[in-house]
């Protein structure tokens, strides 16, 4: 790994706006992602969500647990980087660009990575033959960006301030919001702000995976908060480590005061302490509570005020992947369902029954979870060539559509 991540150290970005510490941490976001991504597509008897299973291992939920970190940091960086163009471009600029990059991003997702995630654009059969469009990270990144085109007009102040509104007023909202419909259709698509749904659309079968109201506010605090980003790096650093510290401490007390901020409540196991902290950190994802930001954000920003400190090949490998997320991001679904189908054959299933998604793969096929992040190393190295080359490129070119990859 040390001699890729030499190689890793690319030319400086040519953006002067880029930072470094914002670039590792979201490249290690989307090698982390990978992992998640990797174990429901290859792993035996998959569950989207293993941390809902009573019985789950450690090891399985620490394997997905950690994956908790990528979507929140995805989005807070999105919404931060929109702020520092901010400084660069007029509102009217701006603006303009958020909402032709959220479109943008939305027909990725329907289209795109739709088809990544079932290799079967025309339909699959455990859905009557209806095209599966699974609106995840993207979609709400994209439609996030399309509400941020216009609240930036607000100014920095006003959108973190409704930001944070948003994220500690939402879980007002889980007693009587509709529950998670996720593959049972029949609610009016509003549903989807707030809960997990699928919407029969004609031939299509949506599939709201990230319900929306609360990535709205994630994103439009990271809008608020790209001035920190502008501090001279001292200050910089230390505001970051505060923040974090502080957000971490109040989730630790909100979670164990338990009377708000998450639908889930947490229980002493009497399997002992283990089963106990795993109950304690399982908090909600769809739609992420107030407690289950709070965990991720926390130590996110912690992490983001030491980045400068860090140094060597693994931390140019992380920033070169954390400069191109969006063509790691799109290729990374087509190699592991790629992958998966591999798989399947060489286990003595017809590639036909991997041309779907994976929760509907057949029963017998898979691996175990060390195979799992063998496989994930895999992707990992299979996917460097490609990212290396897209950042070379970005960091030398300043082309108008490089800033929609």
């Amino acid at each position: 790994m040390s001699g890729a991540g030499t190689a890793a150290a690319a030319p400086p970005d040519q953006r002067a706006y880029r930072l470094s510490s914002i670039d590792m941490l979201r490249g290690l976001a989307v090698v982390i992602m990978a992992l998640d991504h990797v174990r429901d597509f290859l792993s035996y008897g998959s569950e989207q969500d293993p941390m809902a299973n009573p019985h789950v291992t450690p090891v399985v939920f620490a394997t997905r647990w950690i994956t908790h970190f990528c979507a929140p940091v995805f989005v807070l960086l999105a919404g931060t980087s929109a702020g520092l163009m901010a400084a660069r471009k007029t509102r009217a600029a701006l603006g303009g660009f958020l909402l032709k990059r959220g479109l943008w991003l939305v027909l990725v997702e329907c289209a795109l990575i739709s088809t990544a995630f079932t290799f079967a654009p025309l339909g699959i059969a455990e859905l009557q033959g209806r095209t599966l469009v699974i609106m995840q990270v993207i979609w709400a990144i994209g439609a996030s960006m399309i509400v941020l085109a216009g609240a930036q007009w607000l100014g920095r102040r006003a959108c973190a301030v409704l930001g944070a509104a948003i994220l500690l007023g939402h879980n007002l909202l889980d007693a009587s919001w509709p529950a998670n419909h996720m593959l049972a259709s029949g609610q009016p698509l509003w549903v989807a702000l707030h809960a997990q749904m699928s919407y029969q659309a004609g031939s299509f079968q949506l599939l709201f995976g990230y319900p929306l109201l609360p990535w709205i506010g994630v994103m439009l605090l990271g809008f608020g908060a790209a001035g920190l980003f502008e501090l001279p790096p001292a200050q910089r650093h230390v505001n970051l480590r505060n923040i974090g510290l502080a957000l971490t401490a109040a989730f630790i007390v909100v979670r164990a005061a338990d009377v708000y901020g998450d639908p889930h409540a947490w229980q002493v196991q009497d399997a002992g302490l283990t089963a106990t902290v795993m109950s304690f950190l399982n908090t909600t994802k769809y739609p992420p509570s107030l407690q289950f930001l709070l965990m991720t954000l926390g130590p996110a920003a912690l992490l983001c005020a030491y980045a400068d400190r860090f140094r060597g090949a693994l931390k140019d490998t992380l920033v070169m992947f954390g400069r191109v997320p969006f063509a790691f991001y799109v290729a990374h679904f087509y190699l592991i369902h790629l992958l998966s189908l591999l798989l399947g054959v060489s286990q003595g299933f017809a590639p036909r029954q991997f041309l779907t998604l994976f929760i509907f793969y057949p029963k017998g096929y898979g691996i175990g979870l060390g195979g799992v992040y063998l496989a994930w190393l895999l992707v990992i190295v299979l996917l460097y060539p490609l990212c290396r080359w897209m950042a070379g490129i970005k960091s030398r070119r300043s082309d108008w559509w490089l800033s929609y990859l």
